[in-house]
């Protein structure tokens, strides 16, 4: 069996180590160390790089931004800013047909522009807006579909775990990533409120509404916002116009929502330490993820498969968008049986080297960025697609009354939203891309 044949077999393997329930850092690591050792005839270098790659992996500076913005997202939750955000929204939109939800797609966008998890802003907001939707008589299937859609607006407003990764692996401007990810992320929660307007205009049953905040309500709770905004500018912008670095930044973030939480009584000594247990935690899950997609992707880079799928790809003269097209239905795919890290770790070294050989009539750097973009949307997806939708899961254990399937339904309408945001940005890189060339 020739190298490239060994790596096409090891995909099959890996989904069945999946399906069988191994932990997917642990499945990539197995199956990238015995490829290595069954290319190379023998354990050693592969058991050498392990020492070196391990080291070179925890040690990241790059990487170093991701516990900060976990933290980050820790303070924000322990500090009440979820409260904060909901009641806000909530005061300008909950009056409205289906408001609430709008309400909570809102507060969503807001949580998931000072954390990058969307696991963590669907169930940091499920605890917040969940009861509020029952209250007001929504159908729970609505309810569950509303919070976990919403949760996935943690990866695309910045900043983004998942975007921090593409950059290292690309070796991209995490300010220009941010920056691009911004109205994508915005038409995203657009797309998100109008297809809730929709969806209680056909079923009128699905949804009430709360009586119209009075103008001193509305002003106060949005008073309640400020600090959150602060935070968010001045880890945005600061990042942008180059007054610290990412890393730096993600520290001035964690910091000032630190700040925040302490000053609103949130931050105990015992809310402090769970704080940084928890974000302990992400952080080795989602370092050991890196680790063996890192081993897993050398076997494939030994292989020679990146390569030969690329100079296969553009031997066929297929069509550039048939390509991306394709690409993207893939990603779709692999989001019913696999997080958004494991796939971007997974495909990226993969299909990056296939597409920057084809022309889409942009420039490289751009190119990268419209196409990382694209890559987090349809990433996002599969975040509330069955049967491994991890924010639909963890919503729903937040409702025990509501059946899966009526979770799986109501998300459905969502997922319908993010497809057509995903081919109108396929089709317009502009919108992605105008902010980047507007400030660099």
């Amino acid at each position: 069996m020739s190298n490239l044949e060994l790596a096409l077999l090891s995909f099959p393997v890996l989904l069945v180590l999946i399906f069988l329930r191994m932990p997917i850092g642990l499945a990539m690591l197995v199956c990238g160390f015995v490829g290595n050792w069954l290319v190379l005839g023998r354990p050693t270098p592969i058991l050498a790089q392990l020492k070196s790659l391990t080291f070179t992996t925890f040690s990241s500076y790059s990487l170093s931004i991701i516990p900060l913005f976990l933290l980050m997202g820790q303070f924000a939750a322990k500090g009440g800013m979820s409260q904060s955000l909901f009641g806000a929204a909530n005061a300008w939109l909950g009056h409205r047909k289906g408001g609430v939800a709008m309400a909570a797609i809102g507060a969503c966008a807001g949580f998931g522009a000072i954390c990058g998890s969307s696991i963590a802003t669907a169930a940091t907001m499920g605890k917040v807006a969940l009861p509020e939707l029952k209250r007001y008589g929504y159908d729970g299937g609505l309810a569950t579909g509303t919070l976990a859609a919403g949760g996935t607006l943690g990866i695309l407003i910045p900043p983004s775990v998942i975007l921090v990764i593409y950059a290292i692996l690309t070796e991209q401007n995490i300010a220009k990533l941010f920056l691009a990810a911004f109205i994508p992320g915005l038409l995203a929660m657009i797309g998100y409120m109008i297809t809730i307007a929709i969806y209680v205009r056909l079923k009128p049953n699905s949804g009430g509404t709360r009586a119209k905040a009075s103008r001193g309500e509305r002003l106060r709770l949005t008073r309640d916002v400020w600090p959150v905004l602060i935070v968010f500018l001045l880890v945005v912008f600061g990042i942008y116009f180059g007054w610290f670095t990412p890393t730096e930044g993600a520290a001035v973030g964690a910091a000032g929502t630190g700040l925040i939480a302490f000053l609103n009584g949130g931050l105990t000594r015992e809310a402090l330490s769970e704080s940084f247990v928890e974000t302990a935690v992400s952080t080795a899950m989602i370092f050991f993820i890196i680790l063996g997609a890192g081993v897993y992707n050398s076997f494939l880079a030994l292989s020679q498969l990146p390569q030969e799928s690329a100079a296969w790809v553009v031997g066929q003269g297929l069509s550039p968008w048939l390509v991306m097209t394709i690409i993207l239905l893939t990603y779709l795919i692999f989001g019913c049986v696999m997080d958004s890290l494991s796939m971007i770790l997974l495909t990226v070294p993969i299909f990056f080297p296939i597409v920057t050989g084809l022309d889409f009539g942009l420039p490289p750097d751009e190119f990268a960025i419209w196409f990382g973009i694209l890559i987090l949307i349809v990433v996002e997806v599969g975040l509330i697609t069955p049967p491994v939708g991890l924010n639909l899961f963890v919503i729903n254990s937040m409702a025990k009354d509501v059946p899966m399937i009526r979770t799986f339904q109501g998300a459905a309408p969502f997922v319908a939203a993010d497809i057509v945001r995903t081919i109108i940005l396929t089709m317009f890189p502009a919108i992605t891309l105008v902010m980047v060339r507007w400030l660099y």
